[in-house]
């Protein structure tokens, strides 16, 4: 069909991340793609691809209504200048800011929600704004994607979205040629066999890296040889950070094994026995959760909203509640228990959920039918 389409995110880093796949699935049936973000480390990445890049000035994180308001402007420019015939939103910010910019120039809009994070799990003035402006901003938007059932429905119910327009994805969706069952020590010499729990994810409070901490002091101490690994960005300025100083201490002891941060996460997965993700926020549908079950790997995940979405519990890992570290703990402890035989199955279902539910050919499906329906309709009407 043909045309300009804008993807709008708050970072160039999850673009190259999460959304190449699609970039170029859209680029092969003749649109023009062009990525609206903040500048960061990925851009370069993204320009050399030969996708073309534009920056928008954007706070993910920032609160002050006068660089808000220019943000919305920011995004009004931006696309009166790229003329698209069609943008894909994400994050909240774009998802807000780049509807309202779209709505004011006419310009069809699709969103995806991938996660509303801890100000939708308690109450307060920033909740009622937050939810005033995607009620606002969400009126005149074509198609809204959510990464699971339960923030589809609390849009619904909440009046913030009407039920024609919405539609539920897979999370992200995973690769699975690129993310597939690899020898447990395929990538290391060590031949290492003790067992390891594997997180992967910043180190946030709200991802459960307290918790796991806490359960790790637990599990260390009726199986000493058990590891207990993190992967992901640390920043120890972000106010959500996970406690500095407990992490350090579970760091000098051993209690628990920091990995660092890297762009590929295959080979710690393919060295992991099960991967662990507490988090008690609202998820979309975690990726990291995705790519430990193409890779065949048993999960460990709360029982929240998003997380559970790729645990079947019982079958390919265990649910635990949220927020309490004695109870993962005990997860924790029946994955350490279980004979290899168990491990294994478990393994297998995850590769099955994830090949039948996952797959992210079923994600760029539902982006191409949507934009193909959404153009056709405006060129028609």
């Amino acid at each position: 069909m043909g045309g300009r389409i804008v993807l709008a995110y708050n970072t160039s880093w999850y673009v190259w991340n999460f959304r190449m796949p699609l970039i170029a699935a859209l680029r092969e049936r003749g649109y023009e793609v062009v990525v609206l973000a903040p500048e960061d480390e990925y851009s370069g990445r993204i320009a050399a691809s030969g996708v073309a890049l534009r920056h928008i000035g954007l706070d993910a994180k920032g609160l002050n209504p006068l660089r808000e308001l220019a943000a919305v402007f920011a995004f009004v420019g931006a696309y009166r200048r790229l003329e698209p015939d069609l943008v894909l939103q994400y994050t909240i910010k774009p998802n807000i800011y780049g509807s309202i910019a779209a709505r004011f120039l006419g310009i069809p809009a699709i969103n995806n929600l991938t996660g509303l994070g801890a100000v939708f799990e308690g109450g307060g003035a920033l909740q009622r704004i937050v939810r005033a402006l995607y009620r606002f901003a969400f009126r005149k938007v074509d198609k809204l994607f959510f990464q699971n059932p339960d923030d589809l429905e609390l849009f619904i119910e909440g009046g913030l979205a009407k039920r024609d327009r919405c539609g539920l994805l897979p999370g992200s969706g995973v690769d699975l040629e690129r993310f597939r069952p690899m020898p447990r020590n395929a990538t290391s010499d060590e031949g290492d066999s003790r067992f390891v729990f594997l997180f992967v994810g910043r180190l946030l409070k709200a991802k459960g890296v307290d918790l796991l901490v806490e359960a790790a002091r637990s599990v260390k101490e009726r199986r000493p040889d058990a590891v207990i690994r993190l992967l992901g960005r640390r920043d120890d300025a972000d106010p959500g950070a996970a406690d500095p100083v407990a992490l350090d201490a579970a760091i000098a002891s051993g209690l628990v094994e920091y990995a660092g941060a890297t762009d590929d996460v295959r080979p710690f997965i393919a060295a992991s026995d099960c991967v662990v993700l507490p988090s008690y926020y609202r998820e979309g549908t975690p990726r990291s959760l995705l790519e430990a079950a193409a890779m065949g790997k048993p999960l460990i995940a709360a029982d929240s909203v998003g997380t559970r979405e790729p645990v079947a519990d019982g079958v390919n890992g265990y649910l635990c509640r949220p927020r309490d570290a004695a109870d993962l703990a005990s997860k924790m402890m029946a994955m350490l228990d279980a004979p290899a035989d168990r491990i294994a199955a478990m393994g297998a279902a995850s590769r099955r959920i994830a090949r039948e539910r996952f797959d992210e050919t079923i994600v760029i499906r539902s982006y191409i039918e949507s934009i193909e329906t959404i153009l056709r309709s405006r060129k028609g009407s």
